[in-house]
């Protein structure tokens, strides 16, 4: 499956059972970057995802305080600079509950799902 489209993953939502109780609908598309978080230049990364886990993570996440609808989808394999690495949709009743829980899900899909290794330059 390729990239998604994340404006019509935000329309399917909108129109779901539930979908008065929305409030605010966050999108996060992270992306290759060319230097590691120490500042170091990369090439790219090789990225595998556990699909279970990833599973029972949207389901954890679903039952969050505010939580309407949650969404997400990870790449796998070698990733060049400029690459998406994952596209993930919180919707919620309340910026806070949102905020939160897209922070929440996001790094619960960087420790726990995926396994990333950097490609050092040169």
């Amino acid at each position: 499956m390729g990239v998604p489209d994340t404006d019509r993953w935000v329309e399917e939502v909108k129109t779901r059972p539930g979908a008065e109780r929305i409030g605010m609908i966050l999108v996060h598309r992270g992306v290759v970057r060319g230097t590691s978080r120490s500042g170091d230049p990369v090439v790219g990364m090789d990225l595998s995802v556990d699909r279970v886990r990833l599973d029972e993570v949207l389901e954890e996440a679903r039952s969050w305080d505010g939580i309407v609808a949650v969404r997400a989808w990870v790449n796998e394999g070698w990733l060049p600079i400029g690459d998406d690495i994952m596209a993930v949709l919180v919707a919620g009743d309340i910026r806070e509950h949102v905020f939160g829980g897209l922070q929440r899900l996001v790094g619960l899909i960087k420790t726990e799902v995926v396994t990333e290794a950097e490609s050092p330059a040169g």
